[in-house]
């Protein structure tokens, strides 16, 4: 398992395809996982890596909360596609966790177990959790403007780069293009969102991101379902 060199262009063109199914490295929540990954990234993938520059900008969200992520953070060859082999080259903190599992390797492989064993009881508790709510959910239909920064932006991207966006509660519908002016063009583009779930403000973060192509977002209708 592993993403190859996330330091190369090509370990991050893997890393993105994995990342278009998901919303983590692994579960549903942010994790130790995540953690790993990120660490290994050496910075922001590029706009084209639409998928793995939306988690790495929201996995950057948790700076400052990541050391109390759940979880236990493994070595990056445990993560990724079954197919790919684990290449990104070992910096300090690596040579670090090393000695770590050279001195603890019998209580590193306990903890591995214990870790295994507390992801197992937090996705049945969510699923526990998901199974109890009630049939009827408040949701929202929003219809969103996201406008580009000129006549020769890549508006077929920029949508790619929108619909990337996932979220447990976020299910996106129809767009069109709409003339505002000069040749330019906006993104009108709808979607549903459960409303104590997903936010226009997490929306207009995450699209926001995408800066190489989006200039901004407005909400340009919020109807209750």
């Amino acid at each position: 398992m592993g993403f190859g060199d996330l330091k190369s262009p090509a370990g991050l063109q893997v890393l993105n395809d994995y990342l278009a199914d998901k919303s983590y490295i692994e579960g549903y929540v942010p994790s130790q996982a995540d953690v790993a990954v990120f660490e290994a990234v050496s910075g922001p993938p590029p706009a084209d890596l639409c998928h793995a520059l939306r988690w790495y900008n929201h996995i950057k969200s948790y700076e400052k909360e990541k050391a109390s992520l759940p979880g236990v953070k493994k070595a990056l060859g445990k993560y990724g596609p079954a197919n790919v082999e684990d290449t990104t080259e070992s910096g300090a903190t690596d040579s670090k966790d090393d000695d770590d599992i050279d001195l603890f390797g019998s209580d590193d492989e306990e903890e591995s177990e214990e870790a295994k064993r507390l992801r197992e009881e937090r996705l049945a508790q969510y699923e526990s959790k998901k199974a109890k709510k009630p049939a009827l959910v408040a949701k929202s239909s929003i219809l969103l403007d996201v406008k580009p920064w000129d006549d020769e932006t890549d508006m077929a991207k920029l949508e790619e780069c929108v619909r990337s966006i996932q979220a447990d509660g976020l299910v996106w519908g129809s767009s069109k293009l709409v003339p505002v002016g000069y040749g330019i063009k906006k993104l009108q583009i709808q979607c549903v969102v459960e409303d104590d779930k997903v936010g226009t403000d997490m929306l207009e973060e995450q699209i926001s991101a995408f800066d190489e192509y989006v200039q901004s977002m407005d909400v340009a209708a919020f109807n209750k379902i």
